[in-house]
């Protein structure tokens, strides 16, 4: 398995600077081998004496576990609160029994292209409220989905048989029937062979790109992904799982009946997340076997199913934030640094003399606000602002609390759209863009407060700068072909080599959201530069920092000043700002109050009347901008 897998399935355990050391890799290599073993074992089980309610079991599981992976791809990965897997596993169901009564289709790799197309149809169609909606306004609208299937189901009659229901034929496979073993067998091989895609496309880039939505559209709009797009695959990724899992139930149950997608079956699908681990690729497995098992072990549970649910919902929530499959990988690393911890391979050392050579040639470009002014309502936070930042120049924005310097870097985003004025980027204006084109265009930034997502590793996180750059389709991540190994190993090896370049290298394998706030900033200087875009913006990346972290911020940004590219600093640390500027803008209660070298606003009375008052002006500053 490679490294970049290990900041999910395997995250780092302990560290000394904060963060964590990977499970060893012994483990990690072991994984897909005994994976593929235990499905080889499940798959030939009947062979092996595996009695009728035992197999009935199994497929039930892999059912269930089928539903809660769209789930956990939509919810737990994504922060997508779409929870309508239930109306999507109608769907499958109704297809198939639709394509075998009334067409008399019941080939099983017709039936399951099918329902995979029709998945992703319904899954754009359903997706589309997520574009506009969030949070719990999504939630209850895909829970109405779930609560409609009736009234649809009547609706529909001719297409699903109604009250009365449709009895799908015996599937087939190239003409023959499939008896119970091929069937279960069948089912097996679906539920394993979607693991796997699953797991390809969560251990890729396109799965960090899901983490970096649940964490901030902001963050993933800065990075240049399309939140519009990127929705739109995970809402589709989740779908196709719940289909084929309706497919898989019409061929089990041999009858379709609208009493079977429940508001309670929707509950099952959650508190099987929940239990399993919603943020873990294998936790579907084990919460639906949980909750499968439970349902037949207690002769009783039907009647107390709801409250069940709820607390399972509850406990596990509280108890098990990662669900079952954390507490078993949070015991493993504990164990395994106990009784010998392999250490991961040292990654290079930040070179003390690290110069532009080393970075590399920026495309830099000029960045200029013509009269840029921003409204909120009444209040006018910026007003009729001018600003040039030039290519190989540091250009620093200065000045107190709410003066608008991070309004500013919002304009130039696109997060907020300009009341008047324009901003340009090497001549072309950039004005009414969507933020993600922007980012595209060539500007890349960080944040006052870093957004940074949980269970990812530092390198991983670093490489998401690269995500739009350096391309890799979804096909080629799922069956990790050539071109995506190599994007890997590229990715894997540039996020080493620009952590350091800014003397942390050695957090390379830990969990990022697990670092300090200063090594933090850091890393968030390292994903803009992974990028390679032609202006930086930098938002306050000096606050929190110690003098080993601000010495190696100066050599970054001197770095990326000498190698050709456009700075933007927003900082109220003064010292900093008199050491790396090349020019300096001061605003004041959103104007521009005055513009110079660095010895001329040191010198000016309105800036130590302004922004220093009566205290020297080498004093440091505190606050937000």
């Amino acid at each position: 398995m490679t490294t970049l897998s290990a900041s999910r399935e395997n995250p780092p355990g302990g560290n000394p600077r904060g963060g964590s050391t990977a499970v060893p890799a012994l483990l990690r290599g072991g994984r897909p081998l005994a994976g593929a073993l235990l499905t080889v074992l499940v798959l030939v089980a009947p062979l092996l004496g595996l009695n009728d309610y035992w197999a009935r079991t199994v497929l039930l599981v892999a059912i269930l576990a089928l539903q809660v992976s769209g789930l956990n791809i939509v919810l737990g990965y994504a922060g997508e609160l779409a929870v309508g897997q239930v109306f999507l596993y109608a769907v499958g169901a109704y297809v198939t029994g639709y394509l075998g009564v009334s067409h008399g289709i019941t080939d099983a790799g017709v039936v399951v292209a099918c329902a995979i197309a029709c998945a992703v149809v319904v899954g754009l169609i359903t997706g589309v409220p997520g574009l506009r909606l969030g949070g719990w306004s999504l939630a209850m609208l895909t829970f109405f989905l779930v609560l409609i299937i009736p009234n649809l189901v009547k609706v529909l009659e001719s297409f699903t048989g109604g009250a009365n229901g449709l009895a799908p034929p015996v599937p087939t496979l190239f003409g023959t029937p499939l008896g119970r073993d091929a069937l279960y067998m069948l089912i097996v091989a679906v539920t394993a062979v979607w693991f796997l895609v699953a797991r390809n496309l969560i251990l890729s880039r396109h799965g960090n790109a899901f983490l970096v939505l649940k964490q901030s559209p902001v963050l993933a709009g800065s990075l240049g992904i399309s939140v519009f797009r990127l929705k739109l695959l995970v809402y589709v990724t989740g779908a196709i799982p719940a289909c084929l899992a309706g497919v898989m139930f019409a061929w089990l149950d041999g009858f379709i009946a609208p009493e079977t997608f429940t508001f309670t079956m929707a509950l099952s699908i959650l508190a099987a997340s929940i239990v399993g681990g919603s943020t873990s690729i294998y936790g579907a497995l084990a919460g639906a076997a949980i909750v499968q098992l439970g349902q037949q072990s207690f002769s009783s549970f039907q009647d107390w199913q709801l409250l069940i649910y709820g607390a399972f919902l509850l406990v596990a929530g509280i108890l098990l934030a990662d669900g079952l499959t954390g507490l078993v990988r949070g015991r493993v690393r504990r164990i395994v640094r106990r009784f010998g911890p392999v250490a991961a391979a040292a990654a290079p050392a930040a070179p003390a003399d690290a110069g532009p050579a080393d970075l590399g040639a920026l495309p830099g470009a000029r960045l200029r606000t013509k009269a840029l002014c921003k409204s909120f309502g009444g209040n006018q936070a910026l007003r009729e602002v001018t600003v040039d930042a030039e290519p190989g120049q540091v250009t620093a924005l200065i000045g107190p609390n709410a003066s608008g310097k991070t309004t500013l870097l919002n304009l130039v985003c696109g997060f907020y759209r300009p009341t008047s004025g324009t901003v340009e980027l090497g001549g072309r204006e950039l004005g009414g863009q969507r933020p993600y084109r922007i980012a595209r265009a060539g500007i890349a930034r960080t944040f006052q407060t870093p957004l940074i997502p949980s269970g990812m590793t530092t390198k991983a996180f670093v490489a998401t700068g690269r995500y739009v750059s350096h391309r890799v389709r979804v096909p080629a991540a799922v069956l990790r072909l050539p071109g995506f190994r190599r994007g890997f190993a590229v990715d894997d090896a540039e996020a080493v080599r620009l952590l350091g370049l800014l003397g942390i290298a050695d957090v390379a394998d830990q969990e990022v959201d697990s670092l300090p706030l200063g090594t933090r900033r850091l890393v968030e200087v390292a994903r803009a530069l992974a990028a390679r875009p032609a202006v930086f913006l930098f938002d306050e990346v000096g606050s929190g920092l110690d003098e080993g972290d601000l010495a190696g911020l100066e050599r970054a940004i001197r770095m990326i000043r000498d190698a050709g590219g456009t700075v933007v600093l927003v900082e109220h640390n003064f010292p900093l700002v008199l050491g790396l500027a090349d020019r300096i803008h001061v605003l004041s209660q959103g104007g521009l109050l005055v513009s110079g070298t660095p010895a001329e606003i040191q010198a000016d009375p309105r800036v130590l009347a302004e922004y220093t008052g009566s205290k020297a002006a080498g004093k440091t500053t505190g606050g937000e901008g």
